[in-house]
């Protein structure tokens, strides 16, 4: 099994949107967490490299990633609309069975 080497988070009120990923960018996983299944998940997952947008929830969910142990970097907002489209066309797209 590979090692999850990056996880893309995407932060709302309630419900926040994760994306794992190895160092090669294959998605190990994709997960939709509540805020206190975040906070047991940034605490039990082992130390990674984490990005999300900045704003201002994004600084508090920084720290506590950083007391976890990961290595937090917070993008800017201007960065992460085209970053977004992309995926969520992705996503909308058909995938041919395997």
């Amino acid at each position: 099994m590979k090692k999850v080497s990056i996880i893309g988070v995407d932060l709302a009120k309630n419900v926040f949107q994760l994306h794992g990923a190895a160092a090669d960018g294959t998605v190990l996983f994709r997960k939709k967490l509540s805020r206190p299944q975040f906070q047991r998940f940034i605490f039990e997952h082992p130390r990674c490299l984490v990005a999300m947008e900045a704003c201002g929830g994004a600084h508090y969910w920084a720290r506590e990633m950083e007391r976890a142990g990961h290595e937090v970097k917070l993008i800017a907002p201007r960065y992460v609309v085209g970053l977004l489209r992309r995926i969520r066309a992705g996503l909308r797209r058909p995938r041919a069975p395997l």
